[in-house]
């Protein structure tokens, strides 16, 4: 039976950039996580578990083993790939996809169409205004992780309401877009938090996935270190799921999230 043919790799067979150096991440920051788990009562935590977005929650307490040099590897054997919004991964004689599809699957979170979804046109309020002078952050930038953390500091007095919008602009700051962590977010996604139902039902799923595909697009795989945005460990997840022996040594799998 003749072999099925298959793209081109990025890099040749035997000649993959090597991993030199850790991959830079802003996913998960254990600084940010800590300051909001100290300012938030276990109800309140609680609540941010059970919501729409709690996988994030739930994740952060699994203390889940980052490995630069397993998704390095994954990431030299690409195939050639047109779309834009999906990577194959030449595993033997079957590639895999990482597409919106399989983060969907891994995650469970919503990735509904939305048109226009880096900007849900949120009303800036006077409300808004006051929850951003709060925050110590120009009411036209998004809070960076440094921000969120600093704003721990002095909101133990705060209503139960704004500490867990706390709670939810660190998800959206340390998971959704993750970026270095003194980088400030998409001011427009960020607004979202002021309305708790509408930040929930938010297809979060299709803007985290948005961000971290456009950003393996992006990487430089060929420098001795390299930035991934957004939430990174999702790649690694995938790896395992898909590929059970990269995770064979790793224990159990992980329960349901």
């Amino acid at each position: 039976m003749k072999k099925p043919t298959f793209p081109r790799r990025l890099y040749t067979r035997g000649a993959e950039p090597e991993a030199q150096k850790s991959i830079s991440y802003g996913s998960n920051d254990k600084k940010l996580f800590a300051a909001v788990k100290k300012l938030l009562s276990d109800a309140e935590w609680e609540t941010l578990c059970d919501s729409r977005v709690g996988v994030f929650c739930k994740f952060h307490d699994l203390d889940f083993a980052w490995s630069s040099k397993l998704v390095h590897t994954m990431l030299s054997y690409q195939l050639e790939c047109k779309k834009k919004y999906e990577i194959w991964v030449a595993v033997a004689d079957s590639p895999i996809r990482f597409s919106l599809h399989e983060f969907e699957h891994l995650t469970g979170l919503n990735c509904d169409y939305v048109e226009d979804i880096d900007d849900p046109k949120c009303k800036v309020t006077l409300e808004m205004r006051a929850f951003w002078e709060k925050l110590g952050v120009d009411v036209e930038l998004g809070p960076s992780q440094v921000e969120i953390i600093r704003a721990c500091e002095w909101a133990t007095d705060w209503p139960s309401e704004d500490k867990l919008r706390l709670g939810y602009l660190a998800i959206y700051t340390g998971f959704i877009a993750a970026r270095k962590n003194t980088s400030h977010t998409p001011v427009n996604l960020a607004r979202l938090v002021m309305d708790e139902e509408e930040f929930e039902n938010y297809p979060w799923g299709r803007v985290a996935f948005k961000n971290l595909i456009e950003a393996v697009k992006e990487a430089e795989l060929w420098k001795s270190g390299y930035v991934l945005d957004g939430f990174v460990e999702a790649l690694q997840v995938w790896a395992y799921r898909f590929m059970p022996e990269f995770g064979a040594g790793c224990g159990a799998p992980i329960r349901k999230l």
